[in-house]
């Protein structure tokens, strides 16, 4: 009965530590156009604005170590053994979530020439700046030839 008591708090504990949140990153967009409208092409405009986002995960140590000591002392047993599974979980719990990572994306806002405006994101730069003309072809955006 104490084995199975013992496996059942492992598992419980299991499905807990996600809850506790050892890092987090949400990012999320949906954008819904009509399909349906015909596009000219090539389409010239100039670009209104450049808006940069940048998506920072952080880690969250504390948690790490509070998630890896509450395991490491229940599969180390009891005693001096409970002691050095929850020590040596949470140094590994702080180290596997610690850490900064940045990721970042560039919307262009697009004015074309017939009154409509386009957004287009680019992932690490920006191949464009507010002020530049711009042209749209079937292969994409491009920067205008000639002033």
């Amino acid at each position: 009965m104490t084995s199975v008591r013992r496996h059942l708090r492992v598992l419980a504990l299991a499905f807990a530590v996600p809850a506790l949140g050892c890092g987090t990153t949400t990012t999320s967009s949906t954008t819904w156009g009509d399909p349906g409208a015909p596009v000219p092409y090539p389409r010239g405009g100039r670009v209104e604005s450049v808006q940069e986002i940048v998506q920072r995960t952080e880690g969250n140590p504390a948690a790490g170590a509070l998630a890896g000591a509450l395991i490491g002392g229940f599969l180390f047993g009891r005693g001096p053994g409970r002691l050095f599974g929850a020590g040596a979980g949470a140094a590994v719990g702080a180290a596997a979530s610690s850490g900064v990572s940045e990721a970042r994306s560039y919307q262009v806002l697009v004015h074309f020439d017939d009154n409509t405006y386009g957004m287009f994101v680019y992932r690490g730069y920006s191949p464009f700046a507010p002020g530049q003309r711009v042209v749209l072809t079937p292969q994409g955006l491009g920067a205008a030839a000639g002033p």
